[in-house]
């Protein structure tokens, strides 16, 4: 049955690769508290107290409220799909809640860290030129300034960045074909910093590769690592980490972070919020509106700092 609902989840439901793993790994967890280390999976014996149980045990290993509300999603789709297919008779996660959320705001990057990053990303290209480094290291700063520029200037997450083809980047037309959750499509607008950046890493690429074959648009990724091979998230999370530390601004920022603040900057510069929906991909406009608590915050911050009656 799980294969079949790996075929329902990528035919019917059109979900992205790390949807599914996170999905299967899920599954499997709870097959291993319930029915331990036998093949013999009877999915439709599994009572409500187990699936209680579950996500109780789940819940003492301090796991985070949004872990626990994203397994107990995994299971009722598993189960909506077993019922579906005669598997099973019940749902037995059907009438559970998941914890609450807390509604903790984003971090963001001010306008002048922002700044910051960008220089310090510019400066260790022209560093490298002038010092006559080897093209890849090269090819690796501009990667790297290239990636920054495209996740800030169009508030891509990182997944979606790096799943782009050369096929999906209109650059002549300054927009980017989007894939995100669930593989909808959506249109991003590309700024020039982005642009230029990702002309200036293609062609360094092409010294670095000169004699690799041509690339299928298609399928070709746009960020390499050091082996010609496709950058990976954990890469770009490490490359996140150093960037701060080494223009030294300090706090728990990832590579989303860029996303927020890109959201965030936009309504504090005065856009509208469904613009900014449909920038980020958002099928709820709630899900977007965390930004104007993001944004009222910094300018509530700023008037206690500057207005002298604060």
């Amino acid at each position: 049955m799980v294969q079949a609902f790996i075929r329902y989840l990528e035919s019917e439901r059109n979900e992205s690769q790390n949807t599914i793993t996170s999905y299967l790994l899920d599954i499997a967890q709870f097959a291993t508290f319930v029915f331990g280390d036998t093949d013999a999976l009877e999915w439709n014996h599994v009572e409500k107290r187990a699936s209680r149980s579950f996500l109780a045990n789940i819940a003492a290993t301090g796991a985070a409220p949004t872990t626990i509300r994203r397994k107990l999603s995994a299971m009722r789709t598993f189960y909506k799909f077993l019922v579906r297919e005669g598997a099973a008779e019940k749902d037995p996660f059907y009438t559970l809640k998941g914890p609450k959320l807390s509604r903790e705001l984003p971090d963001v990057l001010s306008v002048s860290q922002i700044s910051e990053i960008m220089d310090y990303l510019e400066r260790s290209i022209k560093e490298a030129i002038a010092e006559n480094e080897k093209p890849l290291v090269v090819y690796l700063k501009k990667r790297n300034h290239a990636i920054f520029e495209l996740l800030y200037g169009s508030g891509l997450r990182i997944s979606e960045a790096l799943g782009l083809t050369r096929a999906e980047l209109y650059l002549d037309d300054n927009y980017v074909r989007v894939f995100g959750k669930g593989r909808k499509e959506r249109i991003c607008p590309l700024g020039s910093h982005s642009i230029k950046a990702l002309k200036e890493m293609f062609a360094q690429e092409a010294i670095v590769w000169p004699d690799a074959k041509p690339a299928d648009p298609a399928t070709s990724k746009l960020f390499k690592n050091k082996l010609g091979k496709t950058l990976t998230a954990r890469s770009a999370e490490r490359l996140m980490h150093d960037t701060l530390v080494a223009v030294g601004i300090s706090g728990e920022y990832t590579p989303h972070s860029l996303r927020h603040s890109f959201a965030t900057h936009l309504l504090d510069a005065g856009a509208d919020l469904r613009a900014v929906q449909e920038l980020l991909g958002h099928e709820s406009l709630s899900t977007t509106q965390i930004y104007t608590h993001v944004s009222v915050e910094h300018l509530r911050t700023v008037y206690h700092a500057a207005h002298p009656h604060a």
